[in-house]
């Protein structure tokens, strides 16, 4: 009797919080329709590992399978590079190729990264208690690259504690682009600057030009920054398949199965590291609080930096494309298309917007890359 009632016995005001929270998360899946394919999953994960004596994790000294799929995926960064995989299947380069001074403005967006690690690691000098390396300060300001493989790959190498909420943090600003972005983006532009109109003229690219970008961007940044090779390769690498021709269903397989069953994977996982022991604590809510304002200035940085080349311009390029230099690809672009549409129901900067808003999606893994390469510098090691 006492072993069928040992489950009760082991429950804990810290579980049902967390039952709550991945409640919250499978709500927001469900209803709002948040980043469902992620969301949901890491609510369920995080409502199992939190059952009573978490036999999904480790059952008397038993490694469940939460904690296999956690150490073959996410500690050895298998998931996270093979959604890039995905990814890369999934992206129509083109329209950056059509406007290349979009990267600059992908560029631009990733400035909420490396502001938000100088004022984490300036909290962690201040408040030696929280335990803020620059390390840890470069893993919460990687939220803002709004890129959920990079912000876990970052994680994984310099702060694998706060995995949790890093990951939650990430996928759930992702989510929320819709409703963040509006009004940084108001606050930041007039009514004037958003009533601009941009050339929408679609050139064709010759298919060897499509072929050959994935493999110099690969080089390029592999020559540059080696350390990001596995993001941004990999992302090329899934581009290439699909530009290829040849390829066909491994394309689809690519952005359909490999992208559906590593996302369940990736999601549930991310889940399991929810433990309540680890993830209710005060750091979590600093860390997305710091994370929020990470993806803040990201969308602040790409809209002021098109504002500060419309002043060196007679082809003025409307602000608002600059939000879209975040990773968060197509949402970004969508919401600022949305905004332009309300201001004026004829203007079409759609292509623009996607043109930054891929440009945000290479920029953040090579950013992700750049942390990874200057942070152990600074410190020496």
């Amino acid at each position: 009797m006492e072993a069928l009632l040992q489950g009760f016995t082991h429950l804990t005001w810290q579980s049902f919080v967390m039952y709550a929270i991945g409640g919250l998360l499978i709500f927001l899946a469900i209803r709002k329709d948040y980043e469902p394919m992620l969301l949901l999953p890491i609510g369920f994960g995080a409502i199992l590992v939190n059952l009573p004596m978490s036999a999904v994790w480790d059952f008397e000294g038993t490694e469940g399978v939460l904690q296999i799929f956690y150490k073959i995926g996410i500690v050895t960064e298998v998931f996270p590079v093979l959604i890039f995989v995905a990814v890369g299947a999934m992206i129509d380069f083109s329209p950056l190729m059509r406007r290349p001074k979009m990267l600059f403005l992908g560029a631009a967006a990733q400035f909420g990264i490396f502001a938000t690690i100088a004022a984490v690691a300036a909290i962690g000098e201040a408040f030696p208690s929280l335990g803020i390396d620059l390390k840890s300060a470069a893993s919460i300001g990687i939220i803002g690259a709004a890129d959920g493989p990079t912000s876990i790959f970052v994680a994984m190498k310099f702060a694998a504690q706060f995995i949790g909420p890093i990951s939650v943090a990430a996928y759930s600003y992702m989510a929320l682009v819709p409703i963040i972005q509006p009004p940084v983006i108001k606050a930041l532009t007039t009514k004037h600057e958003r009533l601009i109109r941009m050339d929408n003229t679609e050139k064709k690219i010759p298919k060897v030009v499509l072929i050959l970008f994935p493999v110099l961007v690969t080089v390029i940044s592999g020559i540059l920054a080696p350390i990001c090779a596995p993001l941004v390769g990999l992302l090329m690498f899934g581009n290439l398949i699909r530009e290829s021709g040849v390829l066909e269903r491994l394309s689809k397989s690519a952005q359909n199965e490999l992208a559906n069953l590593v996302t369940l994977l990736l999601g549930i996982s991310i889940g399991a590291t929810m433990q309540a022991e680890n993830f209710l604590k005060p750091m979590t809510l600093l860390i997305l609080a710091l994370g929020f304002v990470a993806f803040v200035f990201d969308t602040a940085g790409g809209v002021l930096f098109v504002k500060f080349l419309n002043l060196f311009s007679k082809d003025k390029m409307n602000p608002m494309i600059g939000a879209a230099g975040i990773s968060a690809f197509p949402m970004s672009a969508r919401v600022v298309q949305k905004m332009a549409t309300k201001e004026d129901p004829q203007n079409f900067i759609l292509m623009p917007a996607v043109s930054a808003n891929v440009a945000g999606q290479v920029a953040s893994a090579i950013a992700g890359g750049i942390v990874l390469a200057l942070v152990p510098w600074l410190l020496g090691s």
